[in-house]
């Protein structure tokens, strides 16, 4: 019987295999595609030591987008919470006992790979937002402050025990995109226009108080990056100086002068985008952005398809993941906000980023797949099997 069971579900998962959104996995592979050139490029026309291992990553991750895509949505209302949980676990352990790298402890050692949970954070908050408002709710002004006071707080959490790895990057991710959930959701423009003021006059506290001296110092060598140019400020230097150099068409694939000539740090991880820049010139930027774009328009458009509240928020939720994913990577390494560590997603490498993304993006499949069907409030059991 047991097996008989497992037959029908195999068959069943088959059928279902047809109907993955295969338009959103092309768009996926495209900008893969402009990763695996860069870390070629990277290591000096080799496959080693990064392209050849994020190819075998992105195998592993194709199959997850794939898995995820094709479970029942209920299972995924069904779980959210409990993601939710098992994320924030995995911040309290990283923070006791994690693997120290760089100056940071983000990262759990697994053995065979290390672990970075602030990563699964950005996604499990939108399946806990998505979760949470996908019910029919009145928002009066006082019903404002009871339905948004708890996701503001589950949201400050997480970002808060990010901040102490320290990783201000993500931190920030977590926090704007939760926020920005919240406003498309239904939280009052008031609200952030009094955070806002009451930021600013915690702005002395916080710089005495919250920040580091490096996140200090990286904010100094943003307003002023010559005040120290062969110290903190000498990433961002060379950053520009290779944008700037790479032109309308760039130098030409491995020609890069600043990448290849070990003046660009970090090319392979923060700083891609500017390899892509000196390379393949502002055309080549344009093109990756452009793909990065279609798939932040198509995962808004799937959300607003879906008939339920749930597949809504989880779309808007994972397009606005990815937006600020990008927006701060690109504008961090153009000197536009302080360099902070937030990968340029499906392109930098590194592991749990790629997994975390095609996570999302699998969620997003799935909710294309069920974009017909209305989901009442929640009354199934724990996990909605």
């Amino acid at each position: 019987m047991l097996a008989e069971n497992i037959l029908k579900y195999i068959n069943f998962l088959i059928r279902r295999s047809y109907s993955i959104n295969y338009l959103l996995l092309i768009l996926v592979s495209c900008i893969f595609a402009f990763g695996v050139v860069l870390l070629y490029s990277a290591a000096g026309g080799s496959m080693d030591p990064w392209a050849s291992k994020q190819l075998i990553r992105y195998g592993f991750a194709t199959l997850l987008f794939i898995f995820v895509s094709l479970v029942r949505i209920k299972f995924w209302l069904g779980s959210a919470y409990y993601i939710y949980i098992f994320s924030l676990l995995l911040l309290f352990l990283v923070n006791l006992y994690g693997y120290v790298g760089m100056g940071a402890k983000r990262w759990i050692d697994l053995g065979i790979f290390n672990f970075q949970p602030s990563e699964l954070v950005k996604f499990s908050i939108v399946l806990l937002l998505a979760k949470y408002f996908h019910a029919e709710k009145e928002y009066t002004f006082w019903n404002n402050i009871k339905n948004f006071m708890m996701p503001i707080i589950l949201i400050v959490i997480p970002s808060y025990l990010i901040f102490l790895q320290p990783d201000l990057g993500s931190a920030v991710i977590v926090m704007i995109s939760g926020l920005t959930m919240l406003f498309i959701i239904g939280l009052s423009l008031w609200f952030f226009i009094f955070t806002s003021l009451f930021a600013l006059v915690l702005t002395p506290f916080i710089w005495i108080f919250v920040l580091y001296d490096y996140q200090k110092n990286r904010i100094l060598t943003f307003l002023d990056p010559l005040r120290d140019p062969l110290g903190s400020g000498y990433h961002i230097i060379q950053s520009k100086i290779a944008l700037g150099s790479g032109g309308l068409l760039g130098k030409g694939f491995l020609n890069g002068t600043q990448s290849h000539l070990n003046f660009l740090p970090e090319m392979q991880t923060d700083f891609i985008f500017t390899l892509l820049a000196e390379e393949f010139g502002m055309l080549g930027t344009l093109a990756l952005l452009f793909l990065f774009v279609l798939i932040i328009l198509y995962c808004l458009i799937i959300g607003l398809l879906s008939k339920s509240r749930f597949g809504c928020f989880v779309a808007i939720g994972v397009s606005i993941n990815i937006f600020y994913y990008v927006f701060i990577n690109t504008a961090m390494v153009c000197g536009v906000i302080p360099v902070v560590g937030v990968p340029l997603p499906l392109v930098s490498y590194g592991g749990t980023s790629m997994m975390c993304v095609m996570f999302g993006l699998g969620l997003v499949s799935n909710v294309y797949l069920h974009r017909n069907q209305k989901i009442e409030r929640y009354k199934e059991g724990l996990l909605g099997w």
